[in-house]
């Protein structure tokens, strides 16, 4: 009798062991949970962890966090000061690149000799890219830090596209390229004026890169999740191993050198595509022309 008691105390014993092992495991499991949970909203900060109740790992991942958080706000601190500067340079760029634009303009209209027309024709495109560039910095810079924010809305992708196609008829016209639109009928949900942005930018680098006698051709595609704007260009065409990087700030590949621009048009694309909810893909190969699209999310 004694010894089916003890037995049964052992049972017992063995029990609670199990179930306060599975107790603290739970509570230890929901804390990090917690913890997960609150860095990946930004809300995680070292004054509410309680160091005596956690066990070793929680103790390495608070501090992983708290290093992981102040590497956040270090890194968004240097965004506002890059965006803050980049602002400052376009206030203060503004009023010389003009008076530039109005010079080259006015040195055009006098008696030049051959040789001095070419200098005064350059002096007026350098200005001129060097505008873009200023603009197109500002815009990059304001949407990575939220300065600008888009409001995407149901509509109709046809406008867009013809308003962006109207853009770049004449660019296209002198220098020869047929520019050409297909099945342009579509909804999506998108900020028409930044979306206008981003498919002008496809449409610019298309003409950009396609040579003389070439084609360039937009048409939307709808499909379950997305509609795309599809924009494919008969040029040259871009190898595989430069796909992923054509999308970065500032890149130029090695066979672009001579193109005019500052590689900055297909970073701003892919940032305006993902700030509502789409995204843009490429299909190309050397001698075989490119593709790009743009894919917006359907209503």
């Amino acid at each position: 009798m004694i010894g089916y008691v003890i037995a049964c105390a052992a049972a017992l014993l063995a029990l609670a062991v199990i179930f306060y092992d599975r107790w603290r495991t739970a509570r230890t499991i929901h804390r990090l949970d917690e913890m997960l949970t609150s860095a990946m909203d930004g809300s995680f900060s070292e004054g509410s962890f309680d160091e005596s109740r956690l066990s070793a790992l929680e103790s390495r991942l608070a501090r992983y966090l708290t290093a992981s958080a102040l590497s956040e706000r270090n890194v968004r601190r240097q965004k506002d000061q890059i965006s803050a500067l980049i602002s400052d340079i376009s206030h203060q760029t503004r009023t010389p690149v003009a008076n530039l634009q109005l010079y080259a303009q006015l040195l055009a209209e006098q008696p030049l000799t051959p040789q001095g027309r070419d200098c005064a024709a350059a002096i007026s495109a350098q200005t001129d890219k060097l505008q873009t560039l200023i603009e197109a910095l500002v815009k990059t810079s304001r949407l990575e830090t939220g300065i600008l924010a888009l409001h995407p809305q149901s509509g109709e992708i046809a406008p867009v596209v013809a308003r962006s196609v109207a853009q770049l008829a004449p660019k296209a016209a002198e220098k020869g390229i047929k520019l050409t639109t297909r099945q342009t009928e579509g909804s999506a949900v998108f900020d028409p004026k930044w979306t206008e942005e981003a498919l002008c930018n496809l449409l610019d680098n298309a003409v950009k890169y396609t040579p003389s006698g070439g084609t360039v051709s937009v048409e939307v595609k709808n499909y379950e999740l997305f509609s795309s704007i599809r924009v494919s260009d008969t040029g040259p065409g871009i190898p595989e191993e430069e796909q992923a990087r054509i999308f970065g700030r500032f890149y130029r590949a090695p066979g672009a050198y001579q193109a005019e621009g500052v590689g900055i048009g297909l970073y701003l694309t892919r940032q305006i595509a993902e700030k509502q909810g789409g995204y843009v893909k490429v299909e190309s190969a050397p001698g075989k022309g490119s593709a790009f699209s743009l894919f917006l999310p359907r209503p």
